[in-house]
């Protein structure tokens, strides 16, 4: 029975123009299903909404204010009557828009406390604001800006939130505001819909410019082949593919998923050099029938171990309890696999179709003796190093261990960063005018406490709520205020807290909608908005524990109960997941190739790939410390996707390795070929993936440039552990063989 690869081999030999039009047909359908391939943001890729902790932040924020949209009206004139009367005709028209369910502003208060009628002079109007500011958020603030806020019907889909947030926009452009005024649409909504485009304009400038700089690579290192640019074609081919299976499983693309990208572009063009070096090197002493078989069924085989290592490295992210790494792991594994089939089909079939020829060797310049050329020399140097590292393998491996030691306890004291803030462009244009709304009112920072009870509009229950709050605010100095309709109520009574239900429900009358919406959600649901001083994430995320327990030392009412939510628990508690997953991530990939080494070969060399691993993970750790850079969402998959990359590398060359073994030659002789004939078409596409990296380094997003950075140092970290280390490692574990054989030569003797 054929082998899938001689099947392979033998298809394309004698039937390559049908593969052609298989391979076309392929492309051209997963082209098709690209198209419907769309930006996805929000706190579905951040956490897992089923889980108890996802699913109440993604509750509170499809009532209380995922949807909410701001419009900051600024300017020296905001409390003038004229000012008011454009605000009024601009929130009725935002108000009759579809899918608008509230729209709360300045004018409520005058229509609660003046009747609804607009007062004549700028001094009246600052009176009632002065007055009963607190029953409407953002209504005055300590500069000359005052706020608007339109709540879009929650649940809506990334299209209809987009349309609705676009209708807005349209309203506002259509009125024109007194002179002085000024309209900026902002707010979350906003923020999380101008990220989105950014994200999916920077998608397609960073593919673009990753597949250039390789062009670039290519024709630096890879001129000694015939249509050096090939793999270039090929990766463009798999990430086509790529594209197609995220269409037709309906994943979105997410920041992390643009990410992926140029880690499958990296990898896939390593793959793509491999098979056209491997098929070049066997067309220059063999008919081009051979070198197709001999291609698919050696260099086949052996990258498509090196392939499920990889795939397994990236499939340890899935255990991320983050949806979108999980996502990335999954789509690097979609998008390796794509690369992988690409390059093994279309080198051979390109090369029978156009009846390839190896490039002739140049002329040599006269008076140049036996001068080599580049590649040539560069192979070499490759065999001599590896010759002396095979003769000096401990050394060597004691001062690579070393820097590696280093790296476990520095691993720890990375410091890790999950503030979105810090993932945009600081000149993007929504965070800019969210900053403004921060230094205008004070810092935007709150930490929402969802309370459930039987009826929280009792008065024992609004008691709790108003006391509760007034416990926090004197006892943490961070703490600068806290606003739930308990605070509203006694605003709205002269600063004293109604006692009986009767006066409870009086006033409850005189709330507006859009300020009833935004802390209560019927008859058994509230929530308490503590804001808080500007504070960095660490120390917003110790700011929360202290609270959470005093939460839970806090006497709570009967039948009432209370938990802490939002998008500071979200990304406080991100800290944490990433703290405890990098590191099972990193164990589990380890397992995962181990593993599947030790089922392939049934035998203890299969730790050998993985001993250089772990070299180069100990080593990012020190180069990340020494840098400065930060662990994030995106980073903190750095130990995997280096097992995932960095294994390819190392079980490649093993396998030359233990073919050369096979033919033969004795462990010094093996290491010094296989080391020539891998390290040269690593090296390449080594640096041709850096070259791709690269292109992350220039993204306009501090989370992906920063990724890219780490990426590109890994990447050479990974040349580096196959070149170097690996010689080594093979060398002492030789070695140990060769002892142990002659032990047991001698015992049977």
């Amino acid at each position: 029975m054929q082998s899938p690869f001689a099947f392979l081999a033998n298809s394309i030999n004698n039937h390559p123009k049908t593969v052609a039009a298989v391979v076309i047909g392929v492309i051209l359908v997963m082209m098709f299903f690209a198209s419907g391939v769309t930006m996805k943001t929000g706190t579905e890729t951040y956490v897992d909404i089923t889980s108890p902790s996802g699913s109440l932040i993604k509750h509170y924020e499809d009532t209380y204010s995922s949807d909410s949209v701001i419009l900051m009206i600024e300017g020296d004139a905001v409390y003038m009557p004229q000012t008011l009367d454009y605000i009024q005709s601009l929130s009725e028209d935002i108000e009759n828009e579809y899918q608008i369910v509230s729209v709360t502003s300045i004018i409520d208060l005058v229509d609660i406390y003046n009747g609804g009628v607009i007062p004549g002079s700028e001094v009246e109007i600052k009176s009632i604001v002065d007055q009963h500011k607190d029953v409407i958020p953002g209504a005055a603030t300590t500069g000359a800006m005052t706020l608007m806020q339109v709540i879009v019907q929650p649940g809506l889909s990334d299209s209809a939130s987009t349309a609705a947030l676009n209708n807005i926009r349209s309203v506002v452009a259509a009125h024109n505001p007194p002179p002085g005024i000024s309209v900026t649409v902002t707010g979350m909504a906003a923020f999380e819909d101008e990220m989105k485009t950014s994200l999916g304009s920077s998608t397609g400038m960073l593919i673009g410019l990753a597949m250039l700089l390789m062009v670039v690579a290519m024709a630096f290192l890879f001129g000694h082949v015939r249509y050096r640019f090939l793999p270039v074609l090929i990766v463009m081919m798999g990430v086509i593919v790529s594209f197609g299976m995220m269409g037709v499983t309906g994943t979105g693309l997410t920041m992390m998923v643009m990410a992926a990208f140029p880690v499958m572009i990296g990898i896939g063009i390593d793959y793509a050099i491999q098979f056209q070096t491997r098929f070049d090197e066997e067309v220059r002493k063999s008919s081009i029938e051979d070198a197709v078989f001999t291609t698919i069924t050696q260099s086949g085989s052996a990258v498509a171990i090196a392939m499920v290592a990889t795939s397994l490295g990236f499939i340890a992210l899935t255990m991320s309890p983050f949806p979108m790494v999980t996502d990335f792991g999954v789509i690097c594994v979609v998008g390796v696999l794509s690369c992988y089939l690409c390059a093994l089909v279309i080198v051979p079939t390109f090369a029978t179709l156009v009846k390839y020829r190896p490039l002739d060797p140049k002329p040599k310049k006269r008076g140049s003796g036996n001068q080599k050329s580049m590649m040539e020399r560069y192979d070499v140097f490759l065999g001599k190093v590896a010759g002396w590292i095979a003769d000096h393998p401990v050394g060597v491996l004691l001062l690579v261990g070393c820097v590696a030691m280093i790296g476990i306890p520095l691993d720890d004291r990375i410091v890790i960063n999950t503030e979105e803030e810090a993932m945009v462009p600081p000149t993007m244009p929504a965070k800019v005018s969210m900053d403004k709304l921060g230094s205008a009112m004070g810092s935007m920072s709150t930490i929402p406490l969802m309370v459930r009870s039987d009826d929280i509009f009792e008065p024992d229950t609004l008691r709790w709520m108003y006391a509760f709050t007034e416990y926090e605010k004197q006892k943490h100095s961070e703490i600068t205020g806290g606003t739930s309709i308990a605070s509203i109520l006694a605003s709205m009574n002269g600063g004293i807290l109604p006692q009986d239900r009767e006066q409870i429900a009086a006033l409850l009358k005189l709330v507006p909608e859009g300020t009833m919406s935004r802390y209560t959600a019927g008859q058994m649901e509230a929530v308490i908005e503590f804001s808080t001083e500007d504070l960095n994430l660490n120390s917003m995320k110790a700011l929360l524990n202290e609270m959470r327990e005093d939460l839970a030392w806090y006497e709570t009412d009967p039948g009432t109960t209370g938990e802490f939510t939002g998008t500071m628990v979200l990304f406080g508690d991100m800290i944490d997941g990433i703290a405890e997953s990098k590191s099972e991530m990193n164990m589990l990939g380890f397992g995962l190739i181990f593993a599947f080494l030790l089922l392939l070969y049934r035998k203890a060399a299969a730790i050998i790939p993985i001993i250089p691993i772990i070299m180069i993970v100990g080593w990012n750790a020190v180069i990340m410390y020494v840098l400065g850079l930060e662990y994030n969402i995106l980073t903190a998959t750095l130990g995997a996707m280096t097992i995932g990359v960095a294994s390819e590398y190392t079980i490649l060359i093993m396998e030359r390795y233990d073919e050369e073994r096979e033919r033969g030659l004795s462990c010094r002789d093996a290491i010094q070929t296989s080391i020539q004939k891998i390290g040269t078409a690593i090296t390449i596409s080594g640096l041709t993936t850096v070259f791709g990296f690269s292109a992350l380094t220039l993204s306009e997003f501090p989370i992906m440039a920063n990724f890219g950075l780490v990426t590109v140092i890994t990447v050479g970290f990974s040349l580096v552990g196959a070149i170097l280390v690996m010689p080594a490692v093979l060398a002492v574990v030789s070695s140990i063989q060769d002892w142990l054989d002659a032990r047991k030569h001698a015992k049977a003797c």
